[in-house]
């Protein structure tokens, strides 16, 4: 069984994830989101976990970002997460429409997609049913969409800066050395750069296709304080040429780990090759800062014209990283009718692209 002891969010353990330390409650919380922190009492695993109360459609609903950091082992995945799932929802207002999990685990399909070349993760019916093997309520339900990825391509940055440089692809290094032979150079910025860095996300937007994020969500990373006990920092990185500003990064850092969060480039010298000399500075950043691992983000599982993903996928291989299979985001509903509601208008948003 599992139990769970509310405490305050500044007494969450150090970890490698970002989005379950204390700093990110507190970016949360200047995004009108209400941040609890709970201890996990369990035989199975140990640890705590950061929980953000937000109000969407109507209704409240509880997010669970990246976490809980700990698994059980896999054949347990369900069980465990139905009993916090109880556990919590003794704690939390009635209110609370449904619980969403955006689990760190790996896959319960990892091998076999890696193993097999899988293009895609099982249909949510067929996850459904192996994530609710053995629980009593058969209630997990698979998100519409991953709150973060899936599907992650990280680096590792043991070794030498020529050890990380060797791991790439030909073309990668060479875009890089291109970079700089155009006289890109990379610079740390700070938040007086925002404005400049949102015009390039708005660029970033346009060009791919995607609804930006509020530039709030970019002030509060930065009007937060990152406190020495989780150990979180950010670095931010605009890539210049001349009087151009071509791309920019915005990189979180918590414990050993380092985690691509938002980039943006711009429409002109694009084949100057900025990201490419932008990311291997982050890289060089963030082992020079202790990370053992830079984590690029969403990726296709494998290489495929018909994935939204597949050009992020061929530009993030290069630099000689591997993808990682994580167990994405799930439901637990709390409140059937409120619950349905949600996706409802969820499902709505998705069609008309919000």
């Amino acid at each position: 069984m599992v139990d769970v002891i509310a405490k305050a969010t500044n007494e969450l353990y150090p970890t490698d994830i970002l989005f379950q330390t204390p700093y990110w409650a507190q970016v949360k919380s200047r995004l009108g989101m209400e941040p609890m922190a709970f201890d996990i009492l369990s035989s199975e695993t140990w640890g705590d976990v950061l929980v953000l109360i937000r109000n969407h459609c109507g209704h409240k609903l509880a997010l669970v970002p990246q976490g809980p950091e700990h698994a059980p082992d896999e054949e347990s995945y369900g069980q465990y997460l139905e009993d916090l799932s109880v556990a919590l929802a003794d704690r939390l207002e009635p209110d609370v429409a449904f619980i969403r999990y955006d689990l760190p685990w790996k896959s319960l399909y990892a091998d076999e997609m890696q193993e097999q070349g899988w293009r895609a993760f099982p249909e949510a019916r067929i996850r459904e049913m192996r994530m609710n093997m053995g629980t009593r309520f058969w209630n997990f339900r698979k998100a519409p969409t991953d709150m973060t990825v899936a599907s992650s391509l990280v680096v590792d940055l043991d070794g030498s800066e020529d050890d990380i440089l060797g791991r790439m692809k030909p073309k990668t290094r060479y875009n890089i050395g291109l970079a700089r032979r155009k006289g890109v150079y990379v610079q740390e910025a700070d938040s007086s750069n925002l404005v400049d860095f949102y015009g390039l996300y708005e660029q970033t937007a346009r060009r791919n296709g995607f609804i930006p994020c509020c530039m709030e969500q970019f002030s509060a990373m930065f009007r937060c304080n990152f406190g020495a006990k989780d150990e979180a920092d950010i670095i931010f990185l605009l890539a210049r040429h001349g009087r151009d500003i071509l791309s920019g990064a915005i990189i979180g850092i918590s414990g050993q780990s380092a985690n691509f969060l938002y980039g943006a480039s711009g429409n002109i010298k694009r084949n100057y090759m900025p990201s490419s000399l932008m990311h291997w500075a982050g890289m060089c950043m963030a082992r020079q800062r202790g990370c053992l691992t830079y984590e690029m983000g969403a990726v296709s599982p494998t290489p495929d014209d018909e994935h939204p993903f597949n050009g992020l996928h061929r530009f993030k291989i290069g630099f000689g990283g591997r993808i990682e299979f994580r167990s994405g985001s799930w439901d637990y509903p709390l409140n059937e009718g409120a619950y349905r509601a949600i996706q409802n208008a969820e499902t709505m948003y998705r069609e008309l692209g919000a």
